[in-house]
């Protein structure tokens, strides 16, 4: 139930909230059915798969994460329920419906895969399972996750919608052999970094030291941070636009995230993603200590 429920409650910030720190619109004119959305009908879905032994759960999990991939071909046009139905499952498109109009950005269908196949892994995680057994699954898998890509992404006929190809340049080439669709993410994408992340998971399992402690702060308020973060970032494009002589009324924006100018360099962003970061870590802070002290309240799970 708390799966259901939490689900459902993403689905509702999606709509609300982040809809309004992403598009600063209160008319609502425009949904991006973004990571929230996707996570949350994947708890939902999840929610369902849970009552079934773990091995079905693996198996439906395997099922979708390697053969989702099959379904590239099929398309429905037009802006039919139907036609918006198959592109919240697989397909990510925009739908313009006047008003409100729809993109349909984060598929859900290969989410609910990988979060079965998750769930299955946090088996790994159970008491009677010593560190040692943990981290020799994680390398493994982590490691057959990365080496796969390399084959199935040498061969180009499966895995992903954007086939590679050779390039004017060796490191163009590289980079288009590394340029795997995220919108759904395809068997290439999820190979290349779930498989990163499960040997990650399994080196960093070991006393980090006090350096670690801001580390944790944000690990342990994710969707606190996500929701300020967004807010925040919003915030400061809207004083550079007035600071370099631009109309805030830019910021409000009504049929989709769009490029501001002026644009700055890449050095520039980094600037501002470190400055977010530490505007935002006194509040996670506070938070996180401030959920860990009142586990009594049952709604803190929720955020």
């Amino acid at each position: 139930m708390f799966l259901f429920t939490r689900g459902l409650w993403l689905v509702f910030a999606e709509l609300t909230f982040i809809n309004i720190a992403w598009y600063f619109n209160p008319s609502f004119s425009f949904f991006s059915l973004g990571v929230i959305w996707a996570l949350g009908i994947s708890m939902m879905a999840l929610s369902a798969l849970v009552h079934l032994p773990v091995k079905i759960i693996l198996g439906i999990g395997l099922i979708i994460f390697f053969g989702h991939n099959l379904l590239d071909k099929i398309f429905v046009e037009g802006n039919s329920l139907k036609a918006f139905a198959w592109a919240v499952l697989h397909v990510s498109r925009r739908f313009e419906f006047g008003y409100p109009n729809i993109n349909a950005q984060y598929p859900v269908l290969p989410w609910i895969g990988i979060m079965a196949l998750g769930y299955v892994a946090g088996s790994l995680y159970k008491k009677e399972i010593s560190q040692a057994v943990r981290k020799k699954y994680l390398l493994v898998i982590g490691s057959s996750a990365i080496l796969l890509f390399f084959f199935i992404r040498a061969i180009n006929i499966y895995g992903d919608m954007s086939p590679w190809s050779v390039q004017d340049s060796q490191a163009f080439t590289i980079m288009s052999f590394l340029n795997t669709t995220k919108y759904p993410p395809s068997l290439l994408f999820s190979l290349m970094t779930l498989g990163p992340c499960l040997i990650f998971l399994a080196l960093m399992e070991r006393p980090l030291g006090h350096w670690s402690q801001p580390l944790l702060h944000f690990g342990r308020v994710p969707m606190f941070f996500y929701i300020l973060h967004i807010f925040l970032l919003h915030i400061m494009v809207t004083i550079a636009i007035v600071i370099t002589g631009g109309d805030w009324h830019e910021t409000i924006i009504t049929n989709g995230l769009k490029y501001f100018h002026p644009q700055f360099s890449l050095g520039v962003v980094y600037l501002v993603w470190i400055m977010a970061i530490i505007i935002l870590y006194p509040l996670c802070r506070w938070y996180d200590k401030y959920k860990t002290s009142h586990k009594e309240k049952w709604w803190l799970s929720y955020l």
